[in-house]
């Protein structure tokens, strides 16, 4: 057998030629393996799709997520979307019994300036009885 091994201690596959050892690294079917690298590597498949069974799943879990988020927002957009018409509407409503009451605010303004203006009368009316009445009385006493 060590006319089979050259100098790197590579020996030679009686099948397939040069491998690094014919226990470890043999890709062909009929070759026996070792029981113990067998269940190692089952072990190492088993949990390698275990892990990327996981992977998946929790992407999928965020995919239903994001699902579960768009259809929420899509519901509060349209809730939004009608409260804005309801606001509109109240608005138009608004505007227009403004508009219909804006000549009795103008009149209600008017009237306003017709008691200010009756008010500084009074009291400028007031302040010219209380001197005559002043000067009255100054003349009595004479």
């Amino acid at each position: 057998m060590a006319e089979d091994m050259d100098s790197d201690g590579i020996t030679d596959s009686p099948k397939k030629g040069p491998t690094l050892s014919t226990s470890t690294s043999s890709f062909e079917a009929l070759d026996p393996h070792d029981p113990n690298l067998s269940k190692l590597a089952n072990n190492m498949f088993s949990k390698t799709s275990e892990y990327l069974y996981g992977e998946l799943t929790s992407t999928l879990d965020d995919y239903r997520l994001l699902e579960n988020m768009n259809r929420a927002t899509i519901t509060k957009y349209s809730d939004m979307k009608h409260i804005a018409g309801n606001v509109s509407k109240s608005m138009a409503e608004l505007n227009e019994k403004y508009e219909s009451l804006a000549p009795l605010l103008q009149q209600i303004d008017q009237i306003e300036d017709s008691v200010v203006k009756l008010e500084q009368a009074a009291y400028k009316l007031d302040a010219y009885s209380k001197r005559l009445e002043a000067k009255f009385k100054n003349l009595e006493k004479r």
